[in-house]
């Protein structure tokens, strides 16, 4: 019995030793977020966040709250409202969008101005992808391709 013990603990540490390797996994650093990082990245932290109109802080926040405070974060001052926010900024067409451009909307038939805005996150072969805050679910992330939101588009801006 102890011979079986003694050629077992033998041959475990020979297969410890054998599976070791010399590869060296060299801890690679990831690149410093870049501005546009870092607003999209805290928008991205309201995520699920009750809607409350005038709404900028984690009790509730609206959708030019959350593109306020996003930018504001980096030191970006814009409008707090959204019909404001879309006079800032170079105009883009859709093809151009990138992440961290605004997207603005027109979401009321009563209304003729833009009233809805959102922050882009992505734009992966055409997919844009926004965040913003909606009555109904609150801040969520978006599909442009979705019909609600491609029938109210209006424009889109560049800030940055």
């Amino acid at each position: 019995m102890k011979k079986i013990v003694f050629l077992m603990v033998v041959f475990s540490l020979v297969m410890s030793s054998c599976s070791s390797s010399k590869t060296v996994v060299k801890n690679k650093k990831k690149p410093p977020l870049s501005k546009v990082d870092k607003i999209v990245a805290e928008a991205l932290k309201y995520k699920g966040v009750r809607y409350r109109f005038g709404g900028t802080t984690r009790s509730g926040m609206d959708c030019s709250g959350i593109v306020f405070v996003a930018f504001g974060s980096e030191k970006v001052h814009l409008p707090r409202v959204s019909r404001d926010m879309a006079k800032k900024g170079q105009k883009i067409s859709l093809n151009k969008v990138k992440k961290g451009d605004l997207l603005f909307f027109r979401t009321s038939n009563r209304r003729r101005r833009i009233n809805h805005v959102g922050l882009v996150v992505s734009n992966i072969k055409g997919h844009i992808r926004f965040v913003h805050a909606t009555s109904s679910k609150g801040v969520i992330v978006s599909s442009l391709s979705e019909k609600y939101w491609k029938k109210a588009f209006v424009k889109a801006t560049k800030i940055m």
